[in-house]
């Protein structure tokens, strides 16, 4: 039924749990799972390009490789047979995920529902939702 399955993740609980279903649904499947994590980079728009933000982004690009790497241990700790490609991107998350479905020709999206609440969840809105709302493809979302 599924060919490519992408799993966006930002090493939350709720993506870990998006991750033990990705990996269920691909092994009863036949499916690939295309894992992304994305480095937000909107926080340095308008700021004066130095080596802080510089230090900065690099510290985000190692924690979205551990994020990965969650991913990876994952699949090794269940003995799946399953392929998985490990991919880091920049940018708004809920854009690049979307620009990640047509790339990767995706069939299915699981990824965790947001961590955020209250007034961050109001000002930013949810990454699932913004996901939900535009993909041209099924998207499940965990909680």
């Amino acid at each position: 039924m599924y060919k490519k399955i992408l799993l966006p993740t930002d090493g939350s609980k709720f993506a870990e749990k998006a991750e033990k279903h990705a990996l269920f649904l691909a092994e009863a499947s036949g499916a690939e799972i295309v894992a992304l994590s994305v480095v937000e980079t909107s926080f340095s728009i308008g700021l004066p390009s130095d080596d802080t933000i510089f230090q900065i982004n690099q510290l985000l690009k190692k924690e979205t490789e551990k994020n990965l790497q969650k991913v990876k241990k994952m699949k090794d700790e269940t003995n799946s047979d399953v392929k998985i490609t490990l991919k880091v991107d920049e940018g708004s998350p809920a854009e690049v995920i979307l620009e990640t479905i047509e790339k990767e020709n995706i069939d299915l999206v699981v990824m965790g529902s947001s961590g955020k609440t209250g007034f961050d969840r109001f000002i930013m809105g949810s990454v699932a939702e913004k996901v939900v709302k535009a993909a041209e493809c099924s998207v499940l979302v965990v909680y």
